[in-house]
């Protein structure tokens, strides 16, 4: 498979929860990437909602989304994001997305409407 997204905690998280938007990511699914930090947000956030964080841990496994894992280059790619998305409020794993879609060179799904302004070099989807 080659990847042609890569998905934001947001999106996931729209899928997992039935919430609107869903159908647009669910149609992306065989063609995306999610990053460690992502996916961990992911998990956080369904802990947060009330999961137990084993099935949290579940639930995003069962998704069979591969993950990528984060290391020194993407840390450096997200932390130069920094100052371009500063304020826009994107937090760290809303850059970690951006940086993998653009070192990867494809577009990075969000349900983050702040995203759609940042002029980054990345096509971003906004699902809702």
């Amino acid at each position: 498979m080659t990847p042609d997204v890569i998905l934001d905690a947001s999106a996931v998280l729209a899928v997992l929860l039935s919430e609107r938007g869903s159908d647009h990511v669910e149609r992306r699914l065989s063609g995306a990437l999610i990053t460690s930090v992502n996916s961990a947000e992911v998990i956080s956030k369904l802990i947060d909602k009330g999961f137990d964080a084993s099935d949290a841990a579940a639930m995003m496994a069962e998704t069979f989304i591969p993950v990528l894992d984060f290391g020194a280059a993407d840390g450096v790619a997200t932390g130069r994001l920094r100052a371009a998305t500063r304020t826009a409020g994107l937090s760290l794993g809303d850059r970690a997305c951006l940086a993998a879609a653009q070192r990867r060179g494809i577009p990075a799904l969000t349900a983050d409407r702040a995203w759609a302004g940042l002029d980054l070099g990345v096509d971003v989807e906004v699902i809702r």
